[in-house]
């Protein structure tokens, strides 16, 4: 199976959770005595299921050995899937690198209904809570990613083994491949 990722934006992106990200839409308050410009709640967490608690964690992410990339379009093949039943979960980019995100609906896992987006340097995403997704998909170099998201009892993470490996086309340029 192959398919393509697309660009992340806001309405494509919402089923599966929040993009994160700086832009005009979101609402601003001037704090620190008008010196730093907050960009307000640019998304909500779920995570408090079976007493569990917010934390704050960096993921260093490196690429897959099998990604390849060759005048800003690349390819790599994905075997796995994982969701959170429990809580959502949030990644935002450190190091100002694009990242894949390949997400599918809540519920029983459908392969056919994978989306791929390619994410940009200062985009972060959001993963509504039972929402699937491969885990950080660095392109290039390795990465770090600030994540939001649970600690605490019950089971919070259920993967899946893909039947068959599928290949992901991109483009850095973040233009549809």
């Amino acid at each position: 199976m192959e398919l393509h990722a697309k660009p992340l934006t806001r309405e494509a992106f919402e089923p599966f959770g929040d993009v994160i990200e700086v832009s005009d839409d979101a609402e601003k308050i001037s704090i620190n005595y008008g010196l730093t410009e907050r960009f307000h709640a640019l998304t909500s967490l779920d995570v408090t299921d079976e007493a569990g608690q917010g934390i704050i964690s960096v993921f260093r992410s490196s690429p897959k050995a099998c990604c390849d990339i060759n005048d800003k379009k690349g390819q790599l093949t994905i075997d796995c899937m994982e969701r959170h039943p429990l809580s959502s979960q949030a990644f935002y980019p450190l190091s100002a690198n694009a990242y894949l995100v390949v997400v599918a609906p809540k519920g029983e896992f459908d392969v056919t209904k994978l989306q791929i987006f390619i994410a940009q340097g200062n985009q972060g995403v959001n993963y509504h809570k039972g929402t699937w997704h491969h885990y950080s998909l660095a392109l290039g170099k390795t990465s770090d990613f600030l994540v939001v998201d649970r600690q605490g009892v019950g089971k919070n993470c259920d993967e899946v083994t893909l039947e068959n490996t599928i290949t992901i086309h991109f483009n850095l340029d973040n233009r549809n491949y």
